[in-house]
């Protein structure tokens, strides 16, 4: 069988008529074809010209040379010389990510979209391209933004902070787990370490104030509190150090990294300023699919569940974890924003009113073991709501 494009003319038309379709079966005419298909721009998206592709193979007369005018246009020769098979593989739906894959090879080659919130220079990024290597991480202004980034398919993955080791749990993402359909495909630990960054040619004491993230200053506090520099909180530590940079402020620090330094070249006055040095941020990795849980390595599962007011009920939820020696490393509570408040059952006017939580646990089992299967239908019998947020390799390394 030959193939004829769809922007055959009329007269070729004519030498090669169609047979007459069979009862039911839809038909488009060619001249309609070519009339539509002029008017589309030559350049389209690649899902498009697949879907043209494949329209044009579909209403193609049978047995039609491969003479005329229509041979020597290009962006037909560029359609046809595509695969078919590259058509139908990549118009599937998208294969859930395997656990056993890689990370370099997830993203080597292909440039995997991985969004953080920040700007160029932030940790985040940092730990966007140790979850992803050779990824083009893509700077959001708000953790929000990163979130519907994926969703909106304008980028495969998102990076965002969890916890922090000092500063304890990040409860706005814990919040937005819960509102948007992003499932944990992954973690990554990251050591922070602050620097005290200014323009070139200024000394410490020629510092006033100081600028960064809030819990970066609060992380500095002591060293910060020596030097007598008074901390101004901004949105986070990279767009601190670009304030200073932008702006050639001269009596003006920043406390951000050393790379925020590099790209805004900023002067690193002093290093390893954090008051403690055991300063980690965990980072989730976000997608639009889950991956297949294994159990070839150490997994993580993380969970949100709601429970009825009453004693011992959440006693009688983690103790499920408990007598299948599952050990649970993270237990986080967050109000149940759509009802906050919840009054007493019996009632009556002078009863208390209780208020209504969410509880976000991780454990350290996968959910491909049969153990924590049984744990969760457990756990349901008596949860109000209960959803599995994703189930994760444990990240065991540190940089």
């Amino acid at each position: 069988m030959q193939y004829r494009s769809p922007l055959a003319t009329k007269s070729m038309a004519t030498r090669s008529p169609m047979l007459a379709p069979p009862p039911g079966q839809i038909t488009i005419n060619p001249d309609q074809i070519h009339l539509v298909a002029t008017k589309l721009p030559l350049v389209l998206p690649k899902h498009c010209r697949r879907r043209r592709l494949l329209l044009a193979l579909a209403c193609v007369p049978h047995g039609a040379n491969d003479e005329g005018p229509n041979k020597s246009k290009p962006e037909l020769q560029s359609l046809l010389e595509e695969s078919l098979d590259d058509v139908v593989a990549r118009d599937a739906l998208p294969k859930p990510l395997s656990s056993n894959l890689p990370t370099s090879s997830v993203s080597d080659g292909s440039r995997l979209r991985v969004a953080f919130q920040g700007v160029r220079g932030a940790y985040s990024e940092s730990a966007a391209q140790k979850a992803y290597p050779n990824c083009e991480a893509v700077p959001c202004d708000q953790f929000d933004t990163a979130f519907e980034a994926v969703e909106r398919w304008l980028v495969e993955r998102a990076v965002l902070p969890i916890e922090n080791s000092l500063g304890g749990s990040i409860h706005r993402n814990y919040d937005l787990l819960l509102r948007h359909k992003l499932h944990i495909v992954g973690e990554v630990k990251y050591a922070v370490r602050h620097c005290l960054l200014a323009n070139h040619g200024v000394k410490v004491e020629d510092l006033k104030r100081v600028l960064s993230h809030p819990q970066a200053l609060a992380q500095c506090e002591h060293t910060l509190t020596k030097l007598g520099l008074v901390r101004e909180a901004v949105d986070d530590t990279a767009g601190a150090a670009k304030h200073v940079a932008l702006n050639k402020l001269q009596d003006t620090g920043a406390v951000a990294s050393a790379v925020a330094a590099r790209i805004y070249g900023l002067n690193i006055l002093a290093e390893d300023i954090q008051d403690d040095c055991d300063n980690v941020t965990r980072f989730l990795m976000l997608a639009r699919e889950p991956i297949i849980p294994g159990t070839d390595r150490l997994f993580k599962t993380t969970i949100v569940f709601s429970l009825e007011e009453g004693p011992g009920v959440l006693f009688k939820a983690l103790a499920v974890f408990a007598l299948r020696q599952i050990n649970l490393t993270k237990i986080e509570s967050r109000p149940l924003r759509k009802q906050p408040l919840r009054g007493s059952d019996d009632g009556n006017a002078g009863s208390p009113t209780y208020f209504d939580y969410l509880f976000y646990v991780d454990f350290e089992a996968s959910m491909a073991d049969q153990n924590a299967q049984n744990a969760l239908r457990h756990l349901k019998e008596f949860a109000t709501f209960l959803r599995v947020l994703g189930s994760y390799p444990v990240d065991t390394s540190m940089i």
